[in-house]
């Protein structure tokens, strides 16, 4: 499903504009097709692969009313011909963004509270798949971001297509900077590098929660990816989180990320989020300003994980960012 390798380039004026003389590189994984779902097919593509494997019917999972993964999970499942059930936090309303398309894709939409918490997800999961069982059919329950044991095997693999990236641009030590909002992406990233032995630093800029959610989320998936997998190394993931960027809260941004998505895009024609990529690299600029990016690695290799669909709904905030450009 997915489309790989990805495309990886330099960044030229946005390292002239903001590199403080090091070079920013983007890895496209916005690019990865199946409706431009970015990070989350990686992930699908082992999660999908073991419903059709175990007889599944039914791809159900959650997250926000403008969730990048539940769009992607529905257009996976309209891809492989499964149904599929997206649990939203928020309740019934004009169709945008994520949303619009998740409805455009025949997903069955069930409205939770704004405040449901991770672990009352947890429960509706497990009530979505006891009632599809009830109509004879087979869910697999699959979690907020795909960020589970199976998941993360997608960046794990992505790490060996950065290494071929880092090796045809003659690279040796970088850093790798993306945004995590779920885990999965960011346990899968330390872990290929542990494994693939890659010279780089992991910085994770968190969207919500803390740096210490994060750090612990990591390491549990790594720890469970370890209990079926034997011949993995017995030591610990390195993460390093910021948690400095998050703003207002998860799916909210502050005037800055909406300049700096508009520069960028204005510099590179690059367009982030600003949900998860837009926080992202603004707090990787800022720490360049500040001198206080936490690695010496002269390449910084940004991992665009996707997410336009969810600039859509934050139109009027951008309209407000050209007017001050």
């Amino acid at each position: 499903m997915a489309v790989l390798p990805s495309p990886f380039h330099l960044l030229s004026r946005a390292s002239e504009r903001w590199g403080q003389g090091r070079r920013i590189w983007c890895k496209r994984d916005d690019l990865t097709g199946s409706l431009l779902t970015g990070n989350k097919v990686r992930k699908l593509e082992f999660l999908a692969a073991e419903a059709l494997n175990t007889g599944c019917t039914v791809l159900v999972t959650a997250g926000a009313l403008q969730s990048n993964h539940c769009r992607a999970t529905a257009a996976v499942s309209a891809q492989l011909g499964l149904k599929c059930e997206l649990i939203l936090r928020g309740e019934e309303q004009e169709l945008s963004g994520n949303y619009l398309l998740s409805k455009m894709l025949k997903a069955e939409i069930t409205y939770v509270s704004r405040r449901t918490t991770g672990d009352e997800m947890t429960v509706h999961l497990a009530e979505s798949e006891r009632r599809w069982a009830a109509k004879g059919e087979k869910a697999l329950t699959i979690p907020i971001g795909g960020s589970d044991a199976m998941g993360i095997w997608g960046y794990i693999l992505a790490v060996e297509e950065l290494m071929a990236d880092m090796a045809e641009n003659a690279l040796t030590k970088t850093a790798i900077v993306h945004a995590t909002g779920s885990g999965g992406t960011q346990a899968g990233l330390n872990a290929g590098v542990l494994l693939h032995g890659a010279s780089a630093d992991v910085i994770s800029y968190a969207v919500c929660d803390d740096e210490s959610y994060f750090n612990a989320k990591a390491q549990e998936d790594w720890e469970n990816l370890r209990a079926y997998r034997a011949e993995l190394p017995n030591e610990p993931i390195k993460t390093l989180t910021n948690d400095k960027y998050i703003g207002p809260g998860y799916g909210r941004a502050g005037d800055e990320i909406f300049d700096t998505l508009v520069e960028l895009a204005q510099l590179e024609g690059i367009t982030l989020d600003p949900v998860y990529t837009g926080k992202a690299f603004h707090g990787l600029i800022t720490d360049l300003s500040q001198k206080t990016f936490p690695s010496e690695a002269s390449d910084i290799i940004f991992m665009h994980t996707g997410g336009v669909f969810g600039i859509f709904p934050h139109a009027s905030a951008v309209q407000a960012a050209l007017g001050r450009g």
